[in-house]
């Protein structure tokens, strides 16, 4: 385990009018593709409740030098609901399928939450898949209950109270709920954009018209959950240590659903790993800070490829 390195030099200029890159059907998954420009290719798996539009502001921030989809995983976003179910196996084989598909050669494979865990068997599973790994507040196995977290998510894993908690929800009208996930997932809910904000309201109002909106969201977290009581070799802390890839791991001090706790333990179970926590940052720091990230990132790459001139190291001068 050790601290990344921050990459010093120039990064595009981030407007907050930049829209979501625009979004194709791929096989039983919907895919955004960045602009065109980079050579290498990569690859974006969003978090619980989210979707391929939460990498938009990092993924500018990268395009100069990846070639990057995100993508919607299934049954979030734009993407149908699966055939197979929600489990955390069924949604590290749709996106291994894509790789696949894909046939670009490795990828630099990025992760948010329950992306994260996705993300991390991917990588361990399948090593020729990843050329690089950056998991951010990774849903790692941690069953202790979070502090200042949404007193309903409990519910939504106790049969019978499933239907109480989505009733709660339905009584809030979509800008409440986007408003709600944001003190949730950010540590600063200003720094959200009235244009990001407008565009999370649009989603849930769209998202609420889907038969399968809840079903995706409530089983997704029990996979999640039920994966953490897998023992043995298939157990998701057995399988990060597997992981051969280079490896960032960032986490927001003041995460609410993922406890920065464990932030340590990720970074001495994965290998070759790089472990930076933000201060003043919460669950999704690809939203939050994605500069610091996007800096974070290419000093990995000058540190594993050919080092370039104006690298730092994040600890003398800090993430901001």
């Amino acid at each position: 385990m050790r601290g990344p390195v921050l990459h010093r030099g120039p990064l595009p200029e981030l407007t907050d009018h930049l829209p979501p890159w625009p979004g194709e059907q791929r096989g039983d998954l919907v895919v955004r593709r960045g602009p065109a420009g980079g050579a290498e290719p990569a690859l974006f798996v969003h978090g619980l409740g989210g979707s391929s539009t939460n990498w938009t502001d990092l993924v500018a921030l990268l395009a100069g030098r990846l070639d990057c989809e995100a993508l919607d995983l299934p049954g979030f976003g734009h993407s149908p609901p699966p055939a197979q179910g929600y489990r955390l196996g069924s949604h590290v084989r749709a996106v291994v399928r894509h790789l696949e598909q894909r046939a670009a050669g490795p990828v630099h494979l990025f992760g948010n939450s329950l992306g994260g865990a996705v993300c991390t068997l991917v990588a361990a599973k399948r090593p020729d898949l990843v050329r690089t790994l950056t998991l951010i507040s990774p849903a790692l196995p941690d069953l202790r209950p979070r502090q200042g977290g949404d007193p309903r998510l409990p519910l939504l894993l106790l049969p019978g109270f499933e239907s109480l908690a989505r009733r709660q929800l339905a009584r809030r009208t979509p800008e409440q709920r986007a408003r709600a996930v944001v003190r949730l997932c950010f540590a600063d809910p200003s720094c959200v954009s009235p244009r990001r904000l407008e565009e999370s309201i649009e989603e849930v109002r769209r998202r609420s018209g889907l038969a399968h909106d809840g079903d995706a969201f409530t089983r997704s977290l029990r996979g999640l959950i039920g994966s953490y009581l897998v023992t043995g070799p298939r157990a998701l802390w057995r399988q990060a240590a597997r992981i051969s890839a280079p490896t960032l791991l960032v986490w927001g001090a003041q995460d609410r659903l993922v406890d920065v706790r464990i932030a340590p333990r990720a970074a001495r179970t994965i290998p070759d790993c790089r472990l930076m926590v933000l201060e003043g940052v919460g669950h999704v720091a690809q939203m939050e800070r994605p500069d610091v990230v996007a800096r974070a990132f290419l000093g990995m790459l000058d540190e594993i490829g050919q080092p370039r001139e104006g690298a730092v190291e994040a600890h003398e001068h800090g993430p901001r």
